[in-house]
């Protein structure tokens, strides 16, 4: 009987073109699959089984195997795990990771079942086969995968290259389009994962990054380092930005993207379903940048909030709509395609909002500066908006404002670190009064900034229950933080409830 596995190991292997390791490796997995089901039908639970094959004689052995795992972890599978301390009465050297073995008596091969074996080898050989195939594709380094329409499932398409597969999703095709069996189809590569059964290759027509690989298959100068594709944002099949810079003073990077008569841009729209591409010049200034995210719109000024990381840009009339788009599409995609958050505004909203920001300031001189309005607008007029800027400053500057002297700038300068220092001990304070599970709570692996904190009790949130029973437009208007930041925040407040022992005693969430 050994004589004839040989046999048939070899004849697999060059019937299926496959290494005789694998063959043997597959063999293997066949008996240890069959010793398991003996062990199942005896009582026992899931039992790690290893079978080891000689390769000249054919004779194989079994072993049953425990990991071997930390005194205190415990066991979660006592017939295939051993404690450590168990461990080491078998084996002095095991370590908490290692397997300990006992020999056991091998399953003959007569009682696995010859069809049942065939499958498992078949398997495993198909697997064989399927990895080698996908290690050939990948290893040509294409980023694009050209193929035709297999089929389609609930999911989206099976698109085959060959004999490799990859799968297009529902959500990552173009809308429009209507993609049936035999269609030819381009997408670009987005993940491989060979323990995926079927398709291992995961793709994507709506991804930005496949139409920055379009582009730089139709322009020349990317491949050659001339240009770059900075960013790229998409609503696809509809409307797209891309942003470019040019390497060569010589190259005209929006002209050289667009092609004579727009040859290359219309090779791409077309690819993509008629998706219409604004090309945009890449700027270091983040303000011109913006300006040019923009277009076709004209701005007329625009404010640039640092700490935010946030712009106004103020347009007129006849380019608001123009700005903001259709649904905002336009501002939508700037903001993508810059990582800006753009606010559209018309001059009067400007205004009001300029009028409203000075007004907060003006406030805030006069009771911490404690001075009169008409220093306070002088300083605003100066361009100051902080305390940390009158304090810090250099001296030199405040002394060129008109009706300061120099006694009058120390006295200002003192006064604003006076009242910093009186700000920060009563953010201290109000940090300490916060209950304790909202101090050691951690949002992205940090704890919550004293500054938080104090806009948070400021607010009457003094615990983690209190954060996690807002809602998102509360916590907003209490913190200044973006929808999306306000969001994952309050998650992540409210992890601690479904974690509980009683999941049932949370208190109710705000929608």
């Amino acid at each position: 009987m050994n004589r004839e596995m040989l046999m048939l190991v070899e004849a697999i292997s060059r019937e299926k073109n496959v290494d005789s390791e694998t063959v043997f490796g597959a063999l293997e997995a066949a008996l240890a699959q069959a010793s398991k089901k003996i062990y199942q039908n005896e009582g026992h639970g899931e039992v790690e089984i290893r079978v080891t094959m000689d390769r000249e004689s054919g004779d194989y052995e079994t072993f049953r195997r425990w990991l071997v795992v930390p005194d205190d972890q415990g066991l979660q599978n006592p017939d295939a795990e051993e404690m450590l301390m168990d461990a080491l009465d078998r084996v002095s050297d095991v370590e908490p990771g290692d397997y300990i073995e006992e020999q056991v008596e091998s399953v003959p091969i007569g009682r696995i079942g010859a069809q049942a074996a065939k499958q498992v080898i078949l398997q495993k050989i198909r697997d064989a086969e399927r990895e080698i195939l996908l290690n050939d594709f990948m290893s040509r380094g294409d980023k694009i995968f050209v193929g035709t329409v297999k089929r389609a499932d609930k999911e989206g398409l099976i698109v085959e290259s060959g004999r490799v597969e990859g799968r297009l999703k529902r959500s990552d095709m173009i809308s429009k389009e209507n993609l049936r069996s035999g269609d030819r189809v381009r997408a670009m590569i987005m993940e491989v994962d060979p323990t995926l059964r079927g398709a291992p290759i995961i793709l994507s027509r709506s991804a930005p990054e496949f139409m920055i690989e379009l582009f730089r298959n139709e322009v020349p100068e990317i491949e050659q380092g001339l240009l770059e594709i900075k960013s790229c944002a998409r609503d696809s099949g509809s409307r797209a930005k891309i942003a470019v810079l040019s390497n060569d003073k010589r190259v005209d990077p929006i002209g050289t993207c667009v092609g004579v008569r727009g040859s290359r841009v219309n090779a791409v729209t077309n690819e993509l379903a008629g998706e219409r591409v604004d090309i945009v010049l890449w700027s270091e200034d983040p303000a011109q940048f913006v300006i040019g995210a923009l277009a076709p719109a004209n701005v007329s000024s625009i404010v640039v909030d640092e700490e935010k990381h946030a712009m106004d840009v103020v347009v007129d009339e006849e380019n608001l709509a123009i700005a903001i788009g259709r649904g905002g599409q336009n501002v939508r995609l700037a903001s993508e395609l810059t990582g800006w958050k753009i606010n559209i505004m018309d001059a009067n909203e400007s205004a009001e909002k300029q009028a409203g920001e000075q007004g907060t300031i003006r406030a805030l001189f006069m009771s911490k500066l404690d001075v009169d309005e008409e220093i306070a607008d002088t300083l605003i007029s100066e361009g100051f908006t902080s305390l940390e800027e009158v304090a810090y400053v250099p001296l030199q500057e405040m002394l060129e404002i008109e009706g300061f002297d120099e006694d009058t700038v120390n006295e200002l300068r003192t006064r604003a670190k006076d009242a910093l220092l009186t700000m920060a001990i009563a953010k201290e304070e109000s940090v300490e009064e916060v209950s304790q599970d909202l101090r050691d709570f951690e949002f992205n692996g940090k704890h919550l900034s004293a500054d938080l904190i104090s806009k948070l009790t400021e607010g009457g949130v003094n615990t983690l229950d209190d954060l996690a029973d807002l809602a998102i437009d509360e916590l907003t208007e209490i913190t200044g933080q973006n929808e999306d930041e306000a969001k994952a925040l309050i998650m992540k407040a409210r992890e601690h409830w479904f974690t509980a022992d009683d999941a049932s005693a949370a208190p109710a969430a705000k929608e």
